[in-house]
């Protein structure tokens, strides 16, 4: 099993940053200014030979409970529960501040074995902090640079003796995405977006069943797309089924983003559609649906994942019936390349229509995935066409010769024949309308790719 490792420390001493080094990768948001870091965030993590889960928190802050710094607070001292060790990070630049000593005090505490980590100590000017840290009684500091890597190989050795008699872990291939049962048995990569407040993350608690993710009436309180792993049981099968839940910041209209740490967060939320499988897209049930949601829906789509709506705070709505239908016809008038999708009322104050949100979302990621065998496709392909032949422009025949499915995750489809630069666009969506409806597919993005034999008359480029 895999060792946790946390990473504690008061705002801006770096622990984004080691994050991000120790993952190899700039998962976390980092920036000049403090609290950046509001939520808990899980990474896989290497270290010379050494692998394990890392975790960023946000900045320990000596505020009132209430407040956002006082949660962010208390999210951290929940995150070191099941924690193996804790890195504590301190600024060797700035020297050691009250605030420092108070984490110190917190931790001697606690049971989990501590490693000081003197951060910014490059050169000459974190020595003064360096030699200072020995006071707060943590043992001997490992003085480190995450910015420049520096100090890695002494965070090895300091880690090492908490490694030492493990047995190396089995590795698996992954899956092949044609497999349908392999892609059934892998953890649903699911993405909630929307608006800032709009009750993402606390959809999301209402799921764990825990004051996972930092929540409050302020909005824009997530800033880090944070990435979850949990286990559904289905009511119905009571089976359990695996769920990658992914949190992501508010996205708001463009011209109000200008902020740069906004415009960071706003590309962190994209980076995460880019990796979910399926999309929950949140509504706010008090707001309805805004001209902002269907920009973030065509968003989704493009970018050829599976869409699907939530309404959120359904228990406070007026008028539910008009508001739901209302909803409806909007997103069918403004996202008429995919009509039907999933729209779900929700609440997750009462948990209403939670477990049904999850099953739509298996049986959407069920249908993004599906392959057609060749001869079924083409036998509605036959159909289709006897149906509503293909138009002849200026007396000028089109002939559609075969259809093939050549990609799955989102499903890609080839249509070959001959003239097809004049295939109208209302043809070929009559087509991808009918392999959605006829085949399988709902409401998931269709791609259509036209492909004509090369004409040997053409002269040549």
């Amino acid at each position: 099993m895999s060792r946790q490792i946390i990473i504690i420390g008061r705002p801006n001493v770096g622990k984004s940053t080691l994050f991000n080094r120790l993952v190899g990768k700039k998962l976390a948001l980092v920036d000049d200014q403090p609290g950046v870091t509001r939520d808990r965030r899980f990474g896989e993590a290497s270290l010379l030979g050494l692998d394990f889960t890392i975790v960023d928190t946000a900045g320990w802050e000596d505020d009132d409970p209430s407040s956002l710094p006082g949660r962010m607070r208390a999210q951290t001292e929940a995150s070191l529960e099941g924690a193996d060790i804790a890195l504590f990070v301190i600024d060797a630049r700035a020297g050691i501040t009250p605030l420092d000593e108070e984490i110190a005090r917190w931790l001697r505490e606690q049971t989990v074995p501590v490693i000081l980590c003197a951060n910014k100590a490059e050169g000459r000017a974190g020595d003064g902090g360096l030699y200072e840290s020995f006071s707060l009684g943590m043992g001997d500091p490992v003085p480190l640079s995450a910015e420049h890597g520096e100090g890695m190989g002494d965070l090895f050795e300091a880690l090492l003796p908490f490694f030492e008699g493990d047995e190396e872990e089995e590795e698996f291939e992954p899956f092949d995405p044609d497999d349908e049962e392999a892609i059934n048995n892998a953890p649903l990569k699911l993405a909630i977006v929307g608006r800032p407040n709009a009750g993402k993350s606390t959809l999301i608690n209402a799921l764990l069943g825990e004051d996972r993710l930092l929540t409050g009436p302020e909005a824009g309180i997530t800033r880090d797309s944070i990435s979850i792993d949990w286990v559904w049981m289905d009511p119905e099968t009571h089976l359990e089924r695996p769920v990658r839940l992914i949190d992501t910041a508010g996205m708001r209209k463009k011209a109000l983003v200008v902020e740069k740490l906004e415009r960071m967060s706003v590309a962190d939320a994209r980076r995460a559609i880019d990796f979910a499988e399926v999309v929950v897209l949140v509504l706010d049930a008090t707001r309805g649906l805004e001209h902002q949601d269907l920009k973030i829906a065509s968003m989704v789509l493009e970018e050829g994942r599976a869409l699907m709506i939530a309404i959120n705070k359904w228990d406070v709505a007026e008028d539910a019936s008009g508001l739901f239908n209302g909803i409806k016809a909007a997103l069918d008038d403004g996202l008429a390349q995919v009509r039907g999708l999933p729209l779900m009322s929700v609440s997750a104050r009462t948990g209403k229509g939670l477990n049904q949100m999850i099953a739509a979302a298996f049986k959407l990621r069920a249908a993004w995935s599906k392959r057609v065998p060749t001869a079924a496709l083409n036998r509605w392909f036959d159909d289709a066409l006897a149906a509503n032949p293909p138009p002849a422009p200026g007396g000028k025949r089109i002939k559609l010769r075969y259809i093939t499915q050549a990609k799955t995750r989102p499903p890609g489809f080839v249509l070959f024949g001959t003239r097809l630069d004049d295939l109208p666009m209302s043809y070929q969506r009559y087509l991808i309308n009918g392999i959605r409806r006829e085949l399988g597919f709902d409401a998931v993005p269709v791609r259509l790719t036209l492909r004509m034999p090369k004409n040997p008359f053409a002269p040549k480029k």
